[in-house]
């Protein structure tokens, strides 16, 4: 969730850490628009930190002391250098763990899939009704698995998607897709990995630093081997489709210095050859931008074709005074502009994913909040291609006005009502 009113705290760090990491992928090749590979982005509010369910102190080494951050930047930025350089840095899984009191409540989101007409496409769309999903924080013992299964014993249900982030850094802890948490989480769930074309600088994105390694390199190829082709396979090994973003908010990271519009386009077709060159052919493929009507020229020029795209997709919230605004938007005007406009000027018969939705809290009437997500089931149903519905479980800062979670109070109980409408009741295919 790339915050498009603050775009003047997006600032270059210059070559600092990241910069002198080899200067650019494959030897400086450079960057495209605004930046190069090398440098280092730093967001200003960005996604925020924080959020883990059930309390505790955030994601990953949220709360440690600044030595531990300093070694883990450390680790990184050996990372950093080495893929930039052409060399890669792979290493091994952790080992899975779960507890014996892990059982969540069962319900029509899981199960055998129907031969019926409800049956999900080849493409994964419900044609009765939509994906109930939700992108959940890493617990404090840095389990993502913990995490969603406590965040689902809170909203009373099993999540049909589980929504996930990852670098290029090609480390165990954010690089490596399909971690062994989400194999056990996908054994009957669907599973949507976020691949972002950067190295982060702190564990899960904590502080929204990161490495760009650029589309122009992307769309030369010079990646493949060390860095693209051994995440494919891992893909391909895993047999199950799933839903895959690259470069989610596409239209945000022009100015963060990955490119221009159309070398974006250029790595996305070529990202997507390059699975179907080595046989990975269970991915969805979604085309995922901010949705912020001020950006509408470059999310224009940033679609690399229907050939190429399986669903688009939009992160749209009611931020209200986290914003710093009086206006309060029901769920249905927080999204129907943006979804009009893309059914408009991108797509008419694509599936519409909202891959990040939440509203913000208003502390002089609580109440608001449960109605805005009680609203949900009779609200989507005008924006009937709106296929899959996925909230954003995490504030985007410390303020209690910019606290998107629904893990306690009016919030936790509108999500919970809004969850158990059978909309969000669709058969989910096993593994």
């Amino acid at each position: 969730m790339r915050d498009e009113t603050e775009d003047a705290a997006r600032v270059a760090a210059g070559s600092g850490a990241g910069g002198g990491a080899g200067g650019g992928a494959g030897g400086g090749a450079g960057g495209g628009a605004g930046g190069g590979a090398g440098d280092v982005v730093t967001r200003g509010m960005g996604r925020g930190v924080g959020g883990v369910v059930g309390g505790g102190s955030g994601r990953g080494l949220r709360g440690d002391t600044g030595g531990a951050r300093r070694a883990y930047m450390a680790v990184v930025l050996v990372a950093v250098a080495a893929l930039l350089a052409g060399l890669g840095v792979w290493v091994g899984r952790s080992e899975d763990s779960e507890s014996a009191d892990d059982a969540v409540p069962e319900n029509a989101a899981s199960g055998e899939l129907p031969t019926g007409p409800c049956a999900p496409t080849d493409a994964l769309i419900p044609p009765c009704g939509a994906w109930w999903g939700a992108a959940v924080p890493y617990a404090g013992n840095g389990s993502l698995k913990d995490a969603v299964l406590g965040f689902e014993k809170r909203i009373g249900r099993k999540l049909d998607l589980v929504y996930n982030y990852h670098d290029m850094s090609g480390t165990k802890l954010d690089g490596e897709l399909l971690t062994p948490d989400e194999q056990e989480l996908g054994k009957d769930r669907l599973l949507m990995l976020a691949w972002e074309s950067t190295v982060w600088t702190e564990p899960h994105h904590e502080n929204w630093t990161e490495t760009q390694l650029g589309w122009k390199n992307l769309a030369s190829g010079k990646l493949d081997e060390k860095i693209l082709d051994p995440q494919i396979r891992r893909i391909k090994a895993y047999g199950k489709r799933v839903f895959f973003s690259f470069d989610q908010e596409t239209d945000a990271r022009i100015k963060e210095g990955a490119g221009t519009p159309k070398e974006f386009i250029a790595a996305y077709r070529h990202l997507r050859d390059r699975f179907r060159q080595l046989g990975a052919d269970n991915v969805v493929w979604v085309w995922t931008v901010s949705g912020y009507l001020g950006s509408a020229a470059d999310m224009k020029a940033l679609y690399p074709g229907d050939e190429y795209v399986d669903w688009i997709a939009m992160d749209q919230y009611n931020y209200y005074q986290c914003h710093g605004t009086t206006d309060w938007k029901d769920f249905l005007r927080s999204q129907r502009p943006s979804y009009e406009w893309l059914r408009a000027n991108i797509s008419d018969d694509k599936p519409v994913m909202l891959a990040e939705f939440a509203t913000a809290p208003d502390a002089g009437a609580p109440q608001r909040q449960r109605d805005w997500y009680t609203q949900i089931p009779a609200a989507v149903k005008k924006l009937p291609e709106v296929k899959a519905l996925v909230h954003w479980n995490r504030p985007t800062s410390e303020q209690a006005a910019c606290d998107l979670t629904v893990n306690e109070g009016p919030g936790l109980q509108g999500y919970r009502e809004a969850g158990k409408n059978g909309y969000f009741h669709q058969p989910v295919p096993p593994r």
